[in-house]
């Protein structure tokens, strides 16, 4: 046929689950009710944190719920990093109320929270008990995420990241049961949020799509998504730390979150988070913050991996989307040049001095890292020795 040209391409094998429907648009939260009934509901716990509660987000949400006619409960005893107890604290609150939905409403503690409530309130058990992927044990009570930051994700992926109090350390616990059904995406919500919050959220977020689109479980179909998560992110997150940006800009970044969720999911993540939790656990260094300070040496690192480096085109690739052209061997020197920019310009740090960790120890924080899952999705073999050497480059 003329005009016609036959592309060969061996796809291989791979799978990709995208159980989330989005729901998007300005004032989308009015909704909430409506969707809530969709999926049976006729009782909501709603997990709102109370900066969230205060910025009058969550009682617009009620609002619409009971105009629906359900009935609500809120819980709020959470921190900034929810803890297993807290969450332990949430079932012991929803057990009494008896919910058929969950709402979690506000950032990422607000969902992460949610989802560990659904897993003890259907599952039982302890929040230790679901580490890792698939710890369900039977079906889970149908959710919904109303996010009101641009960055974590949570909203499109089935993991809740949970300090465990024993040992201080995140745990991330997943199933495919645990991802919200229905997720909300009202760029309305994320207006109220200060320019220093939109910095933070919106590094984590641009580190998902970096680290998804390079990462060793990464599928010709995870990094659809997480390349055009990429695109918004980078394209429109300069304006943002620089004047706030427009609305068109703050809902492109929405939307290249949760897009960079459904990577997530698919595809894992890598070592700058791995070496980012234990920096927050040990040295409450906030999350954003802590990858924003390794990513560009993990970058750096991953793009000077000895022979055929297809994580330094995949970075070159990212590059071209922003229009930066660079050969494939300097492109992970390029890229982290441009993290680190963007960082400076965003008012956040670029070294672990600036942080106020100094004089951390690199070995102690490697051992915890190298323990970390996502380590193992890197794109380059990372040891321990390895780690402690990123931390100390990012001194």
């Amino acid at each position: 046929m003329a005009g016609h040209h036959r592309v060969n391409m061996t796809l291989p094998e791979f799978e990709f689950c995208a159980p989330t429907r989005l729901v998007v648009g300005r004032g989308a939260l009015r909704r909430l009710g409506e969707l809530a009934s969709e999926l049976g509901a006729t009782r909501v716990l709603v997990v709102s944190d109370s900066g969230i509660i205060a910025a009058g987000h969550t009682a617009a949400g009620i609002e619409s719920l009971a105009a629906a006619g359900l009935g609500t409960a809120t819980f709020s005893g959470f921190t900034e990093n929810p803890s297993s107890r807290e969450v332990e604290a949430g079932a012991r609150f929803a057990r009494d109320f008896r919910p058929d939905l969950v709402v979690g409403l506000g950032g990422g503690s607000s969902m992460d929270c949610a989802k560990g409530i659904n897993f003890l309130l259907s599952c039982g058990g302890r929040m230790q008990d679901y580490k890792g992927r698939g710890t369900a044990t039977g079906p889970m009570l149908p959710s919904i995420a109303v996010p009101t930051t641009a960055g974590t994700g949570s909203e499109t992926q089935s993991f809740a990241l949970i300090t465990d109090d024993e040992s201080g350390m995140k745990m991330a616990c997943g199933d495919p049961r645990a991802a919200f059904r229905i997720a909300i995406l009202d760029v309305n919500l994320t207006l109220t949020q200060p320019r220093s919050l939109a910095a933070l959220t919106g590094i984590d977020a641009l580190s998902h799509a970096i680290e998804s689109h390079v990462s060793r479980a990464a599928t010709p179909a995870s990094r659809t998504f997480s390349r055009e998560a990429w695109r918004l992110l980078a394209r429109h997150l300069p304006g943002i730390v620089r004047d706030d940006g427009t609305i068109a800009a703050r809902e492109a970044a929405q939307f290249g979150a949760a897009l960079a969720g459904f990577a997530i999911e698919n595809a894992m993540l890598g070592a700058a988070h791995a070496l980012a939790n234990p920096l927050t656990a040990t040295h409450g260094i906030v999350h954003g913050q802590a990858v924003g300070v390794m990513l560009p040496h993990v970058v750096r690192f991953n793009g000077r991996s000895p022979g055929e480096n297809a994580c330094a085109a995949g970075y070159a690739e990212l590059l071209t989307d922003i229009g930066i052209e660079s050969d494939v061997p300097r492109a992970g020197d390029r890229l982290a040049d441009w993290l680190t920019a963007l960082l400076q310009s965003s008012g956040l740090n670029t070294s672990l001095t600036a942080c106020g960790c100094s004089h951390a120890d690199a070995h102690t924080l490697a051992t915890a890292a190298a323990a970390q899952w996502t380590a193992g999705f890197n794109p380059r073999p990372v040891t321990a020795a390895d780690l402690a050497r990123l931390y100390e480059a990012a001194r």
